[in-house]
């Protein structure tokens, strides 16, 4: 069964552009080398410009956890947690 998680994350005033630059080059690391990985989307909040929420879907528990050992994913998150605010907070979801 599919596996959903609903991040999200709040960046530091002044930090969206360095973020958001930071977290595509993450998207594309993970979309070419994750095949486990269905879909995995950034978008900032309308309400909030500070909020952003990342979709992401894996085909399985085992292709989630893959994802979350992979080098390109550790070291993207030493500098993206340079530009939060906070811990993300995570959602783990079961396809329906």
């Amino acid at each position: 069964m599919a596996i959903g998680l609903l991040a999200t994350i709040t960046v530091e005033e002044g930090k969206n552009e360095e973020f958001e630059k930071a977290f595509l080059a993450l998207t594309e690391q993970v979309r070419a080398n994750e095949p486990g990985n269905l879909f995995y989307i950034l978008h900032r909040s309308q309400a909030n410009p500070q909020v952003y929420k990342v979709m992401e879907q894996y085909e399985s528990a085992e292709a989630l956890d893959a994802h979350g050992k992979a080098d390109y994913f550790r070291e993207a998150n030493k500098v993206l947690g340079t530009l939060v605010a906070a811990a993300p907070e995570i959602e783990l979801l079961d396809t329906v």
